[in-house]
């Protein structure tokens, strides 16, 4: 595939990526909102730590097969259905078995994570396992032909779920079975979309030689996809240990409100440009501009939203949280920052490694994150809530600088002129925030921060405009988002 053709299929990708993302984060909000103030941070809490498990056994039945679809060159249309076919199977079998032994192993497995009594809970929740390996091929197989439109319609579907399931049944049930089965249905909702929506369906074939051929591929993938669940998931783990459910769902909401934001960009633009770079992998310099030009792009949106979050903490957290969350307000005013500078220099980076076939040296980059994370978590939870959610957060610039290291290093992608890349966006944020503190301290009324924030963003907007080369860049990126027609 041409360096033309995948540009264009890229733009077109984006498109529906990002009007998915884009009517997701217009409907989570207000499911949240709802849930957020039907239900206690203690019901949160509780599926934060099932899910732990549920995450961890759905990364083993996956086993990396879905980045083998995407990145793998096959030589022809039928090597790629067997790869499929292959990959699904091993997917399938593994997922019922694991949800066989969760099922055995419930009341352990639910006290291992600090829910004692709730092993019956944790093993209906675990009935996603088998659905996910229907949904997980399926949707790599569609990024791989960046038919990002059927992803489109899988994506609409699920975030309608919560409207009409798991909110009218927090209405009733007003505990943690209506967030366990919204979830549930959600995963069905998407296998099914997804599944009938797909040109390709499974078939009854196998071959032990090309599984083990995969394993080769994937096993790398593995083990960086183990260290990025850990890297994710080790905090829930380990405040449920020090920490009540209480807590749990106040950490894990926090993170989880901000990522959701955040997803608004990087979820239509990180499976993109995965495939993007994949197949331009053995051209250097379409590979390297490629990047550039996205990382550019992700920082003109990025660092302005994570440091208004930041700003506007208090608001955030009020409107899509409600007022029994006041003691998440600082941890999503912080862990909003710090997302800002690590999608810009970090998530990015990760997706240069796995395009190149690198995963070697993102699970290098995940194990020295852990190797600090793991220690200072079960030192700040021992000292409270406070201390923990600061020392959770500030610990992002040590992966920050690690991955622009190996960047550095391995790949010869230089972090000065990434910097240079995007100089303007920090100055235009920069200068935001001054502005925004200006008129905070006239006054914290409602109505005058919207204000405040409209003002800032014009005000960000209107000096980058000044500039001919991001002003060109502006109207450009919406153009091909929102105006390009599919061909």
């Amino acid at each position: 595939m041409d360096n033309k053709t995948v540009n264009q299929k890229m733009a077109s990708s984006v498109k529906w990526s990002g009007l998915a993302e884009i009517f997701a984060k217009l409907i989570q909000p207000i499911s949240n909102m709802f849930l957020a103030r039907l239900l206690s941070p203690e019901a949160f809490g509780v599926v934060a730590t099932i899910n732990i498990i549920i995450s961890f056994a759905d990364m083993f039945t996956d086993a990396g097969f879905q980045k083998y679809v995407i990145q793998h060159e096959f030589k022809n249309e039928k090597e790629l259905e067997k790869g499929l076919n292959v990959a699904f199977w091993s997917n399938f079998v593994l997922s019922v078995v694991l949800w066989g032994l969760i099922f055995i192993f419930r009341n352990p497995l639910a006290k291992l994570v600090g829910n004692p009594g709730l092993g019956n809970v944790l093993s209906i929740a675990c009935v996603i396992l088998p659905v996910t390996s229907f949904s997980s091929l399926q949707s790599g197989y569609l990024k791989r032909k960046f038919n990002f439109k059927v992803i489109f319609k899988a994506r609409i579907s699920t975030v309608l779920v919560p409207v009409f399931v798991t909110v009218p049944l927090a209405f009733i049930m007003r505990n943690y079975w209506a967030l366990i089965i919204g979830t549930v249905v959600v995963n069905i909702v998407n296998a099914m979309v997804l599944t009938f929506s797909s040109e390709w369906n499974p078939q009854f074939y196998f071959s032990f030689n090309l599984l083990k051929e995969m394993l080769s591929f994937s096993f790398w993938t593995l083990i960086e996809q183990f260290f990025i669940w850990l890297t994710a998931y080790i905090g829930t783990f380990i405040v449920g240990q020090y920490l009540t459910a209480y807590y749990v769902g106040i950490y894990k909401t926090s993170m989880t409100t901000v990522n959701q934001i955040m997803n608004l960009i990087t979820s239509s633009t990180l499976p993109v440009l995965f495939a993007g770079l994949s197949r331009l992998q053995n051209n250097r310099e379409e590979f390297v501009n490629m990047f550039y030009k996205f990382q550019k792009i992700i920082a003109l949106f990025v660092l302005p939203m994570s440091v208004g979050i930041f700003l506007y903490r208090k608001l955030v957290t009020y409107i899509l949280l409600g007022n029994q969350w006041n003691e998440a307000i600082d941890f999503i005013g912080l862990w909003a920052l710090m997302s800002g500078l690590t999608i810009v220099f970090g998530y990015y980076s990760s997706e240069v490694y796995r395009a190149l076939g690198k995963p070697k040296l993102s699970v290098l980059s995940q194990g020295l994150h852990l190797i600090v994370l793991i220690p200072l978590l079960i030192y700040s939870a021992q000292k409270g809530y406070a201390t923990l959610y600061v020392a959770r957060s500030l610990v992002r610039f040590q992966a920050i600088f690690v991955d622009l290291l190996i960047l550095w290093i391995a790949v010869k992608i230089s972090p000065i002129k990434m910097i240079k890349n995007m100089y303007r966006y920090i100055i235009a944020t920069l200068g935001m925030a001054v502005v925004s503190i200006l008129f905070q301290k006239v006054s914290e009324n409602i109505i005058w921060s919207f204000f405040s924030i409209i003002c800032c963003v014009f005000l960000y907007f209107a000096f980058l405009c000044i500039f001919k080369e991001e002003r060109e860049l502006l109207f450009n990126t919406v153009r091909n988002i929102v105006r390009r027609k599919v061909k």
